[in-house]
């Protein structure tokens, strides 16, 4: 598989969250918060992904959503799970970040962030099977 492969970038999501899940049950959070960014980054991949047409290098949420067409059929939980995603790709990585996001994800908060993070992505893959 390549990238110009919806399928690669599915499969990736799949073990994205796996991962997320494995964090969560460890305790660590900043990092499970990470990979529910990367789960809903590499389904917007996948919705952008086809034969020629290679996702850009972004890690923009929105703009991933929007490149993708996928942004108009967002509703505002959805959008809302995204606004709270993007900042957890780039802060989880500095210290200082890092301690902000310590006190904001616990374990309630978490688990949440990745049942939501979870439906997003089934929902964008049953979205991507609609239009292929």
């Amino acid at each position: 598989m390549n990238a110009e492969n919806p399928e690669y970038w599915l499969s990736l999501v799949e073990e994205d969250i796996a991962t997320a899940k494995a964090l969560l049950r460890s305790r660590r959070y900043v990092h499970m918060a990470f990979f529910c960014h990367l789960s809903a980054e590499c389904v917007l991949k996948a919705a952008i992904a086809a034969p020629g047409v290679i996702p850009p290098r972004v890690h923009g949420l929105l703009r991933l959503s929007e490149k993708g067409g996928v942004l108009g059929s967002l509703d505002e939980s959805q959008l809302m799970l995204l606004s709270a995603l993007q900042p957890l790709q780039l802060e989880g990585r500095y210290p200082e970040a890092q301690e902000a996001l310590v006190g904001m994800l616990d374990n309630a908060y978490s688990t949440d962030l990745l049942k939501r993070t979870e439906a997003f992505c089934a929902w964008m893959k049953e979205w991507i099977k609609i239009r292929q």
